[in-house]
């Protein structure tokens, strides 16, 4: 008896997973549409724990004002901490603020600073990672938790095995990534040779406003590509 209410169960849960096909199918058409006509945009990440009175939001809010005022948009994933402060620096600053949420039992709701219809809400967070790299034209990663690393990660590893085009990553925070970083150097690199040093190139460690906007600017100079203007 017990085994064929295993078995019940399992088949009820492959017939599920059948139709959330379509559901899945849905949000990558919904995404593609709305994003293809933004144009070239930036990716803030981070922590949806920061406050609005800590350093680091204050820090995201300057970086996304000067993305803007350089003619990039800015996308996060549209919820409190970090990703509230980059909406809001890309709204104050009069760009394109956009924001791809995530459906969470806690932590995630929607911020205030999204353009109105840029606004996409997500249940796969696969789906909602295909989006952040297909649309952006550099990551800029702020201090955050597992969420912001597995981002981070994600797109490092795509870029390293050739399956997007090159884009800037840039890390804000020499007190919160260089420990990080040093691991990397000494762990993987150094010690067990599990990546090149041509890895390392990807990621950019910087504290300022102006640095980020140096690294994106050279970027969109030396690929002859052109910002929102």
């Amino acid at each position: 008896m017990r085994l064929e209410k295993h078995s019940k169960a399992w088949n009820e849960i492959k017939t599920n997973d059948s139709w959330a096909i379509f559901k899945i199918m849905g949000e990558f058409v919904n995404g593609y549409e709305k994003l293809s006509k933004i144009g070239p945009c930036v990716s803030i990440f981070g922590s949806a724990r920061t406050k609005p009175d800590h350093k680091y939001y204050k820090l995201a809010e300057e970086v996304a004002k000067k993305i803007v005022e350089h003619g990039y948009g800015v996308i996060t994933g549209g919820g409190p901490g970090i990703m509230e402060a980059g909406n809001k620096g890309a709204h104050i600053a009069g760009g394109i603020s956009v924001g791809l949420n995530i459906d969470l039992p806690f932590e995630q709701h929607d911020n205030p600073y999204i353009d109105a219809d840029k606004s996409l809400d997500f249940d796969y967070f696969f789906v909602r990672k295909v989006m952040f790299v297909k649309y952006s034209q550099g990551f800029v990663v702020m201090p955050g938790g597992f969420g912001t690393l597995d981002e981070l990660f994600e797109a490092i590893t795509l870029i390293q095995t050739n399956k997007i085009e090159k884009f800037p990553i840039i890390l804000v925070g020499t007190d919160f990534w260089s420990g990080l970083l040093e691991w990397v150097r000494e762990i993987l690199l150094d010690s067990f040779t599990n990546i090149s040093d041509k890895d390392l190139e990807l990621v950019h460690l910087v504290d300022t406003p102006d640095e980020v906007i140096e690294i994106l600017d050279s970027f969109y100079k030396e690929f002859e590509l052109s910002p929102n203007f």
